[in-house]
């Protein structure tokens, strides 16, 4: 049985079950990326902890971490038109270190992309809750407005990925722009004392919270791969990821930069810090109400909300992109790898993800759990640790796919970018698990744990890729591997 849908050439059939094909272009595509990292989100609700920590050389380590992912982009790209599988970085990583490493890599994705998605539900439901108290007066407990978040991410997710592209578009437009306007107000007025340089000094660099600070930005670009996600659903695959990775990544890098140091001029270079520790949840909107208006800072807040929601559609959207490549390679049952016959979407792995996170947001209520401190910042730690780490193996991939799999792929640049990326992304690593107490405001027992699901979850993905050799050795052997095979046939 066949069916039509959208490509190049629309008249073109598919056969039937195949995600719709030739639908996201380099626009679409950084659209989901970008959106995923919730810009407004990270700006307004973590950046001024990295001021406070770290001093105004906070602009900086943006850019040092997009500098450190254009350098791994470089590898990943190169690798993107040898690599069929749509499962993005396990499929890398089976294509250069194995189908075992592979299939412990497939686990830790689903493990990291879940926590990430179902944690900041707890987020969306306190910005929500607050912003519908200070505006309307009216107070909605917090698991109401996150089971309501999660069947409107359903829905969009449900009706396919053009759908959702287009939903994110105005989202990140509407975020990005208040963002800019902020900024514009602030160096239009001058600032709080002229506008100076201070916080690209060596001094401001070097500052003792640096580290802390370079692991918030680092999670500030979480999501940005998954531009190899949609790789069937992508036009000219081959061209539009990797400029739509190259683009999302710079993009991300110089605006984030940008948008803090506009707030440590708002503020004053000599002030600013003082200011994000007296003010830390309300500094952007602060800086937003001096330098445009109380309708801006007002607008800023319903903006918040709307680019949380953008996230959870961008993730939830990544989720079930793993989930299908994976039952498409025989990891996991077939029928949940199930595309919608009318809208190309996997629903079947949207339903799933949706009832898992029920549960978790349902656990986390039903033991009165502030939605914040116990369901954002618990749950959502291993995911940033777990896509950090993953990273870091997809780069030791490269350099192994190019140094022994397949040297006539490599390019004196792709293998210097593979190596280089490694040992900065090992240092990544490194730096984010030092500083995690300053994403979870935990103690140091529940940190272990919190970090530990990380390697305990690529353990077990090992053993599971060892049982699996031995009973079902040709699913094994097609781990990362279920487009080439459709591609040959």
């Amino acid at each position: 049985m066949t069916r039509t849908v959208p490509t190049d050439d629309t008249s073109a059939p598919l056969p039937e079950g195949q995600l719709k094909r030739g639908v996201l272009g380099t626009g679409g595509l950084v659209f989901m990326v970008v959106a995923a990292a919730a810009p407004l989100t990270v700006m307004a609700g973590v950046a001024p902890l990295g001021l406070m920590i770290g001093g105004v050389g906070a602009p900086l380590a943006y850019l040092a971490a997009g500098a450190v992912l254009v350098i791994f982009a470089v590898a990943f790209t190169r690798m993107t038109k040898h690599v069929r599988g749509g499962g993005a970085f396990y499929a890398y990583i089976a294509k250069g270190l194995g189908s075992g490493w592979g299939l412990a890599a497939a686990l830790l994705a689903l493990v990291s992309y879940n926590t990430l998605q179902i944690g900041v539900y707890g987020l969306f439901a306190a910005q929500t809750r607050a912003t519908l108290a200070d505006l309307f007066g009216v107070t909605v407990p917090w698991p109401v407005i996150a089971f309501i978040a999660l069947g409107l991410v359903l829905v969009i997710a449900w009706l396919g990925i053009d759908v959702g592209a287009k939903v994110l578009g105005v989202l990140l437009v509407l975020e990005s722009a208040i963002l800019l306007l902020m900024a514009i107000g602030v160096f239009t007025h001058g600032g709080a004392s002229g506008v100076d340089g201070a916080s690209f000094t060596p001094a401001a660099a070097f500052t003792p919270g640096m580290g802390g600070v370079l692991a918030f930005a680092f999670a500030a670009f979480m999501g940005f791969e998954s531009t190899a996600l949609y790789r069937r659903e992508a036009r000219d695959p081959e061209r539009t990821i990797p400029r739509a990775t190259y683009f999302a990544v710079g993009f991300m890098a110089v605006f984030y930069c940008f948008i803090v140091w506009s707030v440590v001029i708002g503020f004053g270079s000599d002030k600013v810090v003082g200011a994000a520790t007296e003010n830390l949840p309300g500094l952007f909107f602060a800086a937003t109400e001096t330098y445009v208006g109380p309708w801006a800072a007002t607008l800023m807040r319903l903006l918040v909300i709307s680019s949380v929601y953008a996230s959870q559609i961008a993730f939830h959207n990544a989720i079930t992109r793993y989930t299908h490549a994976l039952s498409e390679d025989g990891v996991l049952p077939a029928w949940i790898g199930k595309v919608h016959p009318r809208f190309g979407s996997p629903y079947r792995a949207s339903v799933v993800q949706t009832v898992l996170a029920v549960v978790v947001i349902g656990g986390f209520a039903f033991a009165g759990a502030d939605p914040v401190t116990g369901l954002l910042l618990w749950v959502n730690t291993p995911g940033v640790v777990g896509i950090v780490v993953l990273q870091a193996l997809t780069a030791i991939s490269c350099a192994v796919y190019f140094l022994r799999r397949n040297k006539a792929a490599s390019t004196p640049a792709a293998l210097t970018a593979a190596i280089v990326s490694t040992v900065l992304l090992a240092g990544a690593t490194y730096v984010l698990i030092d500083n995690v107490a300053l994403l979870t405001n935990a103690p140091a027992s529940v940190n272990v744990v919190l970090v530990g699901i990380v390697p305990v979850t690529l353990l077990a993905g090992w053993v599971f890729a060892i049982w699996l050799r031995g009973r079902r050795p040709e699913t094994y052997a097609r781990v990362g591997m279920g487009a080439d095979q459709e591609a040959a046939a």
